[in-house]
């Protein structure tokens, strides 16, 4: 019989690469698809789903796909739409979605088998570290020697490679563990009283019912036929262990060496870049991409290395740097969009004359026709983004930051999300804590800690606690008619939360809210600009639950789906693409983004690679992460250090990086410039980037090369054998000794050097070109002129 989908897959494979048909067109069994940057794996995990759906391999309520962002998932969800049509909506529907998201939907359904019930929390970590800091403080412990975060991440830390507090504490070694097992057991104490789970415990909570409860893993590993992960390198071994309990095979612990193939179709297709894993301090384990093949002996692996992206000049620059990683998967990632622009890397004096640069050339590129949008500024750490941001401000460049407050971060955000949840869920003390004085309401902390208290001597909900404040002990008349008041009106909302004739929708639940509460009565009070803004952002909160209502169906379930869909949202998914903005981010935000041109800034040994990394013996995840801000660049591609940049308020000298040193010097335009103070340090080697052609100089560790000189204005390269005779002063310059032929006396001037000419005023110097040109661009009128140095009347300053 003729498959009725024949059509539909012609046009499916049409248009795939060799490679990539044979990863789509893959039957049963494990398969592993090792994508390079920018191989259109999202098209090939799109287009296997369909394929699964049109040969009858499974339906599509039979496939759980996972990736690791909303953004991710709601983008593959529209290309598989698209693809399957009407089968798209089929019942049961497609998981489609993250390792949360979908074990929090897994815990909805059978959270009572551990002891909560459906209508549980999730705690973002906000909350969580305000629980973590209650249970510090009521273990009589100094929250300065230890700090909620630092216990938090160790809490964390332990569920993540699924330690509950009891098998933590077997392993603890120090006061300081000693102390986290205290606090971590009365952390999951209050959490389960309070009905709520932390983000972490999503995944951990779900490992176990489905390793305690066969009959609920044989659900759902009956339930899907084949399972697909996105991003496989990023995963830990929580993330590990369910993916095992669903599809069998693989390891019981990977820290011990344990294999236990468990029983199951074993249907388990994983795509990722052992390269891109830059997620280790996260928990994120690269063995396990890198152990598949040990996992599924019978896996059947698919290299993608045709990259869509980027010029050969840039993929060859990455192919060079990770080749000095050991133990990876070997690829080599090649384009055919041809060689391109060689990559642009520049030495400049100091930070501050490496944010003059970037800027300057960023105006440059927009005045030859570049979007801002186009244009994107790496760099190793946050606090490196102040210079250019300042920078960018001065010239009038408009700009975006990813990884500030993000919008569910906002204070007043959190507030109305908070009055939500204590509505869904009348246990949550933290919410409860949060808003019962905001805005204020004359019910202090010593007020909100006797009810708290109250309601855990008597074995209540914090809302029955609330509910009856002459009940609470040493409560305050004027505390109680407070309280009273402020229940009424959670009364009222309860009501329409709980009315299933006529259920409110969540943007009016919302709007009830923040009028009912006098919230928004309050801010309008304060007549500042700042609470105007706030106003603004509650508007833009309700506009959010019109959007969730205008696909929804106002239900009982709509604000447990809501506040759910809220405490799921990932720092990536609040980035805009529509504005015309130059984005700085930090490389671990620039992670599955791309641009036509990158910069990187800060390139040199204790910036990047950072310091912290070296000590802690991370050098190869800092090569991953210099692989992946190369590879986000499609066609210009710039990197910068700095000869001396200060570091914790005090000045040091910068050497550059050695992942500089590991770029082929015939893939850059590397300038000669005046050499380098370094003394007789680390400095570029052979594979140093060289201008093309000619030859720069070579400082390594154990020999500092002297440096070349210009036969003439029309050679400005020396032949190899034309190396000036002397030695290294004690200030790290080169002094020739006498007899030896003389420099040319055009005047030298850097890229980054601020300059003064007598009609044009002050400047910076953005280019260097032989024959003793320079490029300027004046800041008087942002003009930018190019000047003979041997007959402009230009100076350094």
């Amino acid at each position: 019989m003729e498959n009725p989908h024949a059509e539909h897959l012609q046009e499916l494979l049409e248009g795939l690469n060799e490679p990539q048909r044979e990863a789509v067109t893959h039957g049963e069994g494990p398969l592993l698809i090792l994508a390079g940057a920018g191989s259109g794996k999202t098209r090939v995990l799109t287009h296997r789903i369909a394929f699964l759906v049109f040969t009858d391999q499974a339906q599509a309520g039979e496939i759980l796909a996972i990736t690791f962002t909303n953004k991710a998932a709601q983008e593959m969800r529209g290309r598989v739409e698209r693809m399957l049509g009407h089968g798209f909506g089929s019942r049961p529907p497609m998981w489609l979605m993250t390792f949360h998201a979908a074990c929090a939907r897994m815990l909805r359904a059978d959270a009572e088998r551990l002891g909560y019930t459906r209508q549980f929390t999730i705690y973002d970590q906000a909350d969580a570290r305000r629980l973590t800091k209650r249970c510090i403080d009521d273990l009589g412990l100094d929250p300065k020697r230890y700090t909620p975060p630092a216990i938090l991440g160790q809490i964390s830390a332990a569920k993540n490679r699924l330690r509950d507090a009891a098998a933590y504490r077997q392993q603890v070694g120090s006061y300081f563990e000693q102390t986290v097992a205290d606090v971590y057991e009365r952390y999951e104490r209050d959490l389960h009283r309070m009905n709520a789970m932390d983000f972490d415990d999503l995944l951990f909570r779900t490992v176990t019912m489905l390793e305690l409860f066969e009959e609920v893993r044989e659900r759902y590993a009956q339930s899907f036929r084949h399972v697909l992960v996105d991003e496989y390198q990023d995963t830990n071994h929580a993330q590990y262990r369910f993916l095992q309990l669903l599809v069998g095979g693989g390891r019981e612990d990977p820290a011990k060496g344990d294999r236990i193939s468990l029983p199951g179709h074993r249907n388990l297709a994983v795509v990722g870049d052992d390269s891109q894993s830059i997620y280790g301090f996260r928990g994120a384990d690269v063995r396990n991409i890198l152990d598949f093949q040990d996992d599924f002996p019978d896996a059947r692996v698919v290299k993608l290395e045709q990259n869509y992206r980027s010029t050969q000049t840039i993929l060859s620059a990455a192919n060079a740097v990770i080749a000095n990683n050991r133990g990876g998967i070997a690829k080599r990632l090649w384009s055919a969009l041809g060689e391109g622009e060689p990559i642009k890397v520049r030495e400049l004096e100091d930070e501050y004359a490496e944010a003059r640069f970037v800027v300057g050339e960023i105006e440059r590129l927009v005045d030859e026709g570049a979007s801002r949008s186009e244009i994107a500024v790496f760099y190793r750490t946050n606090a490196m983004s102040r210079l250019l941001e300042d920078t960018l401000v001065r010239r009038e460049i408009a700009y975006q930051v990813i990884g500030g407050t993000k919008f569910y971060e906002r204070a007043e955000i959190k507030d109305a999300i908070a009055y939500l949840s204590l509505l869904a869920n009348p246990s949550d003390v933290v919410s409860f804590m949060r808003i019962v004085n905001s805005p204020r309401r004359g019910i202090g902390q010593t007020s909100v800690g006797k009810v708290v208290g109250h309601a855990g001597t008597m074995g209540l909900s914090v809302w029955e606690a609330a509910a009856n404040p002459a009940e609470v002990p040493g409560l305050g008349t004027a505390a109680q008619k407070a309280l009273a008041r402020f229940m009424d009106t959670m009364h009222e909302l309860r009501r329409r939360v709980d009315d299933e004739q006529d259920p409110t929708s969540v943007g009016d639940l919302l709007e009830a809210v923040l009028s009912q509460t006098g919230y928004v009565e309050a801010l309008e009070a304060e007549r500042t600009i700042e609470a105007q803004g706030r106003i603004e952002n509650l508007e833009q909160l309700v506009q959010v639950g019109n959007e969730f209502d205008a696909v929804n169906e106002p239900s009982r379930e709509s604000l447990d789906a809501f506040l759910q869909q809220i405490a799921l949202m990932a720092d990536a998914d609040s980035r805009r693409d529509e504005e015309s903005l130059v984005t700085l981010m930090t490389l671990h935000n620039a992670k599955g983004l791309e641009y036509p041109i990158v910069f990187v800034a800060g390139c040199e040994e204790g910036v990047f690679p950072h310091s912290r990394a070296l000590d802690e013996g991370a050098l190869e995840e800092e090569r991953r992460l210099f692989y992946v801000g190369v590879t986000r660049a499609m066609r210009d591609l710039y990197l910068s250090y700095a000869r001396r940049r200060t570091v914790f308020g005090a000045q040091t000298a910068g050497l550059p990086s050695r992942f500089l040193d590991e770029v082929p010097s015939d893939l850059t335009d590397f300038e000669e410039q005046e050499a380098p103070r370094w003394g007789a340090g680390r400095g570029f080697g052979n594979g140093a980037p060289a201008a093309r052609g000619a030859t720069t100089q070579n400082v390594s560790s154990s020999r500092v090369s002297p440096p070349r000189v210009a036969k003439s204005r029309r050679e400005p390269f020396a032949d190899e054998d034309d190396v000036v005779d002397g030695d290294w002063d004690d200030a790290g310059e080169w002094q020739p000794r006498g007899g030896t032929r003389q420099v040319s006396s055009i005047k030298a001037f850097r890229l980054g050097q601020d300059v003064t000419h007598p009609a044009f005023g002050e400047g910076v110097v953005t280019g260097v070109e032989p024959d003793g040109v320079i490029v300027v661009r004046f800041a008087e009128d942002g003009s930018e002129r190019k000047l003979m140095t041997e007959y402009a009347q230009v100076s350094g300053r």
